[in-house]
């Protein structure tokens, strides 16, 4: 049953990437699926889209996965240090399973050094893109941006990460 929804929940948001916004692709894909969040949440994940507000920073997929993590299981009060120390435990497990997932589905030979927007781009693009600039938002849609190997493969890898980590028990 949760490989089913796990499933789901990464067709939905490589589905979802391609109007744009990998960070609320993912985010409203787990919060659809797993019935977490609310319109605040998803609206929150607008501007964090290609890597921050399209600077090439933190790759938005992650950061949509990890915003559901934190919607899932993060603390309720600035005082709940035991909760805060959970969610980021549950934190890096989402991230080392989106690296792997990447350097596995991208047949990488060398393991993924970080998560920033720029450097995922160059293993599925071969190249980055800087988004601020007009003639490299065209070069990437001219790349396959939103072609299914493109930010699709990325945005169902992060969801699948995230889900996953949020339907343990």
């Amino acid at each position: 049953m949760s490989e089913d929804i796990i499933a789901q929940a990464s067709a939905k948001a490589a589905e979802a990437v391609t109007y744009g916004g990998c960070s609320q692709a993912v985010l409203g894909a787990l919060q659809e699926t797993l019935n977490i969040g609310n319109g605040e949440s998803f609206r929150a994940g607008t501007v964090l889209a290609a890597g921050v507000a399209k600077r090439g920073e933190t790759c938005g997929a992650v950061i949509g996965a990890l915003m559901a993590l934190g919607i899932a299981r993060g603390r309720s009060t600035m005082s709940d240090k035991q909760a805060y120390s959970r969610a980021m435990d549950d934190a890096q497990d989402v991230i080392d399973a989106f690296k792997t997932g990447i350097e596995q589905h991208y047949k990488m030979s060398e393991p993924l050094a970080n998560t920033m927007c720029p450097v995922i781009q160059e293993i599925v693009f071969g190249r980055s893109f800087n988004f601020l600039e007009k003639s490299d938002q065209t070069a990437f849609l001219d790349a396959g941006g939103y072609a299914p190997d493109g930010c699709p493969a990325v945005c169902a890898i992060a969801a699948a990460a995230a889900a996953r980590k949020i339907l343990e028990s």
